[in-house]
């Protein structure tokens, strides 16, 4: 079969790493998939034509509107795997969210990476859109106990949690990388907590760097590094302006995939601080790599992380401050919690 596939494709994103994933999966199969950028086509119609000149026979889209706005009324099924921003962010957006809906009734079927996900979408998008005599009926039997309309979303909606693949680079050098962040230590006694994100507001990198920089002012060994491509320029600056003036933190630019599983390898823990997450990528990156895990307390960090078994979630800047010395000096002997899910962190240590 022949599939066209869009999602929003900026570089060294976790949406472009999912979709090019997606996209290997679905050619594993033995099907044709071409991964287009939605923000190349400009109208419906543009995709029409893209369409009818690929000889297209059906269509997928990574997130319900970025990419699934585009999709209907071409004569082709299509289904849409939901995004973190779909249903933390656009939702709130009454036109958007309005516009999703529509997609999501036409759509084949749906595909949420959590139950929570799921869940939410079920109480978004509710009922079928009903013909004008079907809800007169509807009306009039109401009174009677008549069934309520059935919710349009709640029969096409999979859960598939993400695959995930690492390969860090085996000619990536630490020691080069550490230069290149200007911190001028011993790799031999340095503890670098990895913070991989886009920089714009919804992944909130600025959320932990006081706490990590009062930390490297008592132990100067202790260094927080924001790693990721900016995808706000405006954001971008603010971020630049912090990190410059703040002692203990590092801003690093994008980098290859490769390079950055290298980086995660090397690094004592990888931190996220997202105001919403669908499924973090790299998050899972790091538990594949067996490297800890400190995540924001929100559903999609906490649908993936186990607090106390696979990772530790935390509510505030104060709270995981609180807790990173003990974390620092013992979390590496009393688990192993991306290679075995069994052996616990002791939470009365950590003050769980």
């Amino acid at each position: 079969m022949r599939l066209l596939f869009l999602a929003v494709l900026r570089r060294h994103t976790g949406n472009a790493i999912t979709a090019q994933r997606v996209r290997d999966h679905l050619e594993a199969a033995g099907h044709v998939c071409i991964l287009k950028d939605a923000l190349d086509f400009e109208s419906p119609s543009e995709i029409s034509s893209f369409i009818k000149a690929e000889s297209l026979e059906a269509a997928m889209a990574l997130h319900l509107y970025r990419g699934g706005r585009l999709l209907p009324g071409h004569g082709i099924p299509f289904g849409i795997i939901f995004g973190g921003t779909d249903l933390n962010e656009d939702v709130k957006q009454g036109e958007k969210n309005k516009v999703m809906g529509k997609v999501l009734e036409e759509a084949r079927f749906a595909v949420a990476f959590t139950e929570s996900m799921k869940e939410t979408a079920q109480r978004q998008w509710k009922y079928r859109k009903q013909d004008r005599s079907h809800w007169l009926s509807h009306a009039r039997s109401w009174h009677r106990g008549a069934q309520k309309a059935d919710p349009h979303a709640k029969d096409k909606i999979y859960v598939q949690s993400q695959g995930i693949a690492t390969v860090p680079s085996t000619t990536f050098n630490w020691n080069t990388f550490l230069q290149r962040s200007e911190i001028n230590q011993s790799a031999d006694n340095l503890h670098v907590f990895l913070l991989i994100c886009g920089l714009r507001e919804v992944k909130d990198p600025l959320y932990l760097v006081d706490a990590f920089s009062e930390w490297h002012r008592e132990e100067p060994n202790v260094y927080m590094v924001i790693v990721g491509p900016e995808v706000d320029p405006v954001f971008t600056r603010e971020v630049k302006a912090k990190v410059k003036r703040t002692a203990g933190v590092r801003l690093i630019g994008e980098m290859a995939q490769e390079d950055l599983h290298a980086v995660v390898k090397n690094c004592f823990a990888v931190v996220n601080s997202s105001v919403s997450e669908g499924m973090s990528a790299a998050i899972l990156e790091a538990m594949d790599l067996e490297v800890p895990v400190l995540a924001r307390n929100i559903p999609g960090n906490a649908a993936v992380v186990k607090h106390g078994v696979t990772g530790l979630l935390f509510s505030s800047p104060q709270k995981l401050q609180l807790n990173l010395e003990v974390f620092h000096t013992s979390i590496r002997k009393k688990t192993e919690q991306n290679k075995n899910p069994e052996k616990k962190i002791n939470c009365k240590l950590i003050g769980c």
